[in-house]
């Protein structure tokens, strides 16, 4: 994990082997950034002229790297484009210097240690530019470089250490700010992790025994059911998606509790550890990402983890709903009747409708503990891309006040979502002649629908929502911001807000 400091040092004076400093795109050029003043005064003032000569804007993002003049004791300036330049009162946007600092550090790996000369006018900034730089020097290497002769072959590590100029370690406000940057974004980076691992080694097993361990380590309580408890229990839907494979199924429950705590939520995560579709296999061309669609159960445990050491006064279970679904002489066929945790029976129609099965038997379990909330996250349908794209997920709920505060809070810690609805009308198409209900309605609006399927396993009076992370989960283009190739940690900080909110008392 690169380490983070809070350095009272100015720019022009500390040691480092890069000096970060903002661009703001200006109506006549690029305009240097808060933060920066010393960096400009080495270059006689004339930082912006030399940017603009070089073909810099200032543009969201943009990486400009300069040799450092005299006066510098770092040998590179990275100039890092923060998009418009905010008005006279106004301060720049906490998501443009979190995307920025993500930028320039993913830029600096092999870099040892950068100093960041961004703007930090309050405690705010300072978590965004943390979180950005720790987001930003992300990287999944563990399967990388084994064998190479030349070191130099093999990838380059993440930049090792970030100090923060312009942020007061004295200040408390800031210390929590940066402490808790720290834990959050190492938290997302564990679920980025866990995605990014080949789904031969992170079966539904291993992630039950990840969850374990960390579990020990920090003092969360784990259970961890197996077939045989599963069977016993009743759990006919994650049984059901794992019968078709050699590693049988997990569902895992993972609580943090606080003395003091008035509220308790419950979050639930869709854990396909490889997803082929089963007996209604996915065409060629749709499988090759499919170990990531574990990510709503990674971002469920990583958010539980961050709470536990963030020590939020809020009690919070998370329910990892663990399962492979593939086919084979064993697995579950169209036209199946599945009876869940629940009671209700499934008329299984697509076998690739998986995520929905899992996490009904989850939802009911959790449903049983009467939480205050509940909120699941899962990588559920195509649906949804087709509907908001590949970086905003989608929020359904029971309750449009919580639907409301959910999407506000994500936004807040800068992950793009939308509300989307549940219409009533679209649940007919999901009534099934053999059984209570059919995993498949209509094919139009198939998020929404599968939105309503799960409704259906909340229990009574409990409030409920549904994050459908499909799009931004897994990244599949070149890095940008603070977002690498691969898994993301997609809802994590949406989650670890909204535990913060409750605890306090601050949700809507």
């Amino acid at each position: 994990m690169t380490a983070l400091t809070l350095s009272t040092a100015g720019a022009a004076t500390l040691r480092a082997d890069a000096l970060v400093v903002g661009v703001a795109k200006g109506p006549k050029g690029p305009v240097v950034a808060l933060g920066a003043e010393a960096v400009d005064k080495a270059f006689d003032g004339k930082l912006a002229t030399v940017l603009d000569a070089l073909g810099a804007t200032g543009a969201d993002g943009e990486v400009t790297k300069l040799p450092a003049p005299a006066g510098l004791k770092v040998p590179v300036v990275l100039a890092v484009g923060l998009g418009g330049a905010p008005a006279e009162d106004e301060s720049y946007d906490e998501d443009a210097l979190r995307r920025a600092a993500g930028a320039a550090a993913r830029a600096l790996h092999g870099t040892k240690k950068a100093a960041f000369a961004l703007p930090l006018e309050d405690a705010s900034a300072v978590t965004a530019v943390a979180e950005g730089a720790l987001l930003g020097a992300y990287a999944f290497t563990a399967y990388q470089g084994g064998e190479k002769k030349d070191k130099n072959e093999g990838p380059k590590a993440p930049l090792a250490e970030v100090a923060l100029l312009g942020a007061k370690p004295r200040d408390k406000d800031h210390k929590a700010a940066a402490e808790r940057a720290k834990v959050v974004a190492a938290e997302v980076n564990v679920a980025r992790d866990l995605i990014n691992t080949p789904p031969n080694d992170l079966t539904p097993e291993a992630f039950a025994a990840v969850a374990q361990a960390t579990g020990k380590e920090i003092g969360l309580k784990v259970q961890v059911l197996d077939e045989k408890a599963l069977l016993k229990g009743g759990y006919g839907g994650i049984l059901g998606v794992g019968k078709g494979s050699e590693n049988p199924p997990r569902l895992v429950r993972v609580a943090y509790t606080h003395p003091k705590a008035q509220k308790s939520l419950a979050f639930v995560g869709k854990g396909i550890t490889y997803d082929s579709g089963g007996i209604s296999l996915k065409p060629a061309g749709h499988n090759e990402t499919m170990k990531c669609d574990m990510s709503g159960a990674a971002a469920v445990f990583s958010s539980v983890v961050a709470i536990a050491k963030l020590g939020l006064e809020v009690n919070v279970t998370g329910w990892l709903a663990l399962a492979e679904n593939m086919p084979s002489g064993s697995a579950t066929r169209p036209g199946d009747v599945l009876r869940m945790y629940s009671g209700k029976t499934v008329e299984v129609l697509n076998t690739d409708a998986e995520g929905r099965l899992v996490l009904a038997d989850a939802l009911t379990k959790a449903s049983e503990e009467n939480p205050d909330a509940i909120v699941d996250v899962a990588t559920l349908t195509g649906a949804m891309v087709l509907a908001l794209g590949n970086r905003t997920f989608g929020i359904m709920a029971n309750d449009d006040a919580f639907r409301t505060s959910i999407h506000e809070i994500a936004e807040e810690v800068g992950e793009a979502s939308w509300p989307m609805p549940l219409p009533a009308d679209l649940r007919k198409g999901m009534d099934s002649p053999t059984a209570d209900i059919a995993n498949m309605g209509e094919r139009m609006g198939g998020g929404l629908v599968a939105g309503l399927f799960l409704q259906e396993f909340v229990g009574e009076g409990i409030t409920w929502a549904h994050l459908d992370i499909a799009g931004p989960a897994f990244h599949e283009g070149a890095p940008y911001g603070y977002t690498p190739k691969g898994g993301t940690g997609s809802a994590v900080r949406t989650l670890v807000r909204l535990a913060e909110r409750t605890a306090t008392g601050d949700l809507g």
